[in-house]
């Protein structure tokens, strides 16, 4: 057999197998065609276009199979169509202004696992899921969102300026929503962006409270102690602050604390300013505000500075004692009722001079949200306390403990009295 004879048996093999052809070279081996139904073969160009269609037909399939895939995967965990649209969101470092009122709350710090003492931020961290600013698991573990609080304030301790630092999506009438399921005595107030890497309570220069007492608390031990048509005088109330203003500066402030000894570097505190403003009645009874801005407070510093000072203005210890109570020797030092401390602002006047005026972020002054401050403080912070003080009288009961305070006692014999209102309380950012 000639060679003609060889390449037209070999094309006609080709044509009814699809195995080979000395131009396309190997093919897939197709099904032999069904007798009666053979259709005309195609020519050679069009075969190869028609096989470039078929392979990037697969090419793309696969590819639109893999991205639908992927998007499945992301609806189903993202749970819902919400959780597409928050993706879209941008997520940003804010910071929130709060207020709230610390009565039947164990603190604002979140006890993770522990649902038996309720705080102020487990109704937060709520709020913020529900209203769809943070993911549920971020609720779980709060440092999902870098969360930080600037003050740890205690039991029974409120706040009319508190803020807070966190990573939330910004959605639409965010304060609102947020607004709407919290309780109405606890308030978002304000809301403000801030650099990445901010830390409500590193950048945080200083603290002021205030304490709200009776000022029957200054009367002389001589006089009934439950008082309430006492009126303090224009020459008490600048004995008053005559002594206040002593703890202004640098002390060692370890007897003011139950954490601190007396040459731990940390039990020393700066004093920026402390005073007491001018009374008022609510009613019926007097009562006046004690300001304390200071760096930094340790757990009870502040209950203790006023219940010191208290005590020497009633005659029950000498004033020599406050001197004494920066010294290495352990003094008796009595603590006011936490009933009436209220962390009333926080101070970050280093980040203010850095960013607040960058042109990108707002200074954290919170001058536009003064009036609402100020409005919180009367609808639920000053009748709270008012209210408390008729009813469970912690001031008079606590007063009544004075007496057994020695004021003389050394390191050895002093002796811990204990208070009617024991582990009820403290102050701020403790270490």
């Amino acid at each position: 057999m000639g060679v003609p004879s060889l390449r037209a048996a070999a094309g006609a093999l080709s044509r009814a197998c699809g195995r080979w052809s000395p131009r396309l070279g190997p093919r897939l081996l197709r099904s032999p065609p069904m007798a009666g139904n053979v259709p005309a073969p195609a020519p050679v160009g069009v075969r190869l276009q028609q096989d470039r269609k078929a392979r990037s037909g697969w090419q793309g399939g696969a590819r639109i199979w893999e991205e639908t895939e992927q998007q499945a995967k992301k609806l189903k965990s993202s749970g819902d169509e919400d959780g597409e649209q928050h993706r879209k969101l941008p997520k940003r470092k804010i910071v929130l202004l709060m207020a709230y009122s610390g009565k039947g709350y164990h603190g604002m710090q979140r006890n993770v696992g522990s649902s038996q003492f309720k705080t102020i931020e487990d109704d937060l961290v709520s709020a913020l899921v529900r209203s769809g600013c943070i993911p549920e698991n971020h609720g779980e573990d709060m440092r999902k969102m870098s969360f930080q609080r600037c003050a740890r304030t205690d039991k029974g301790v409120s706040a009319a300026g508190q803020v807070v630092s966190l990573k939330v999506w910004l959605i639409d009438d965010i304060l609102e929503k947020i607004n709407s399921h919290l309780p109405s005595h606890i308030r978002i107030l304000g809301l403000k962006r801030v650099t990445g890497g901010f830390n409500s309570k590193n950048k945080c220069d200083a603290r002021t409270y205030f304490y709200m007492l009776p000022t029957f608390a200054f009367a002389h031990k001589d006089r009934d102690v439950q008082d309430e048509t006492y009126r303090l005088t224009a020459e008490t109330l600048q004995s008053v602050n005559r002594l206040l203003a002593c703890y202004k500066g640098t002390h060692n402030f370890h007897n003011f604390t139950s954490q601190k000894g007396p040459r731990e570097p940390s039990a020393q505190r700066y004093i920026l300013d402390m005073y007491c403003e001018e009374p008022f009645v609510r009613e019926g009874m007097e009562f006046a505000v004690i300001k304390v801005k200071g760096q930094s407070f340790m757990t009870h510093q502040i209950r203790k500075m006023v219940g010191l000072v208290v005590a020497i203005v009633k005659g029950y210890a000498p004033e020599s004692v406050l001197a004494r109570s920066w010294g290495e020797a352990k003094v008796d030092v009595p603590k006011a009722p936490g009933l009436g401390l209220v962390l009333e602002r926080v101070h970050f006047e280093k980040y203010n001079q850095r960013f607040g005026n960058d042109g990108l972020h707002e200074p954290l002054d919170w001058v536009q949200e003064e009036a609402e401050v100020a409005a919180f403080k009367e609808q639920h912070i000053y009748p709270a306390i008012v209210s408390t003080e008729r009813h469970e009288r912690s001031m008079a009961q606590w007063l009544s403990t004075l007496p057994v305070h020695d004021f003389s006692a050394t390191a050895h014999a002093a002796a811990k009295v204990p208070s009617p209102l024991e582990g009820s309380e403290g102050d701020g950012d403790s270490d």
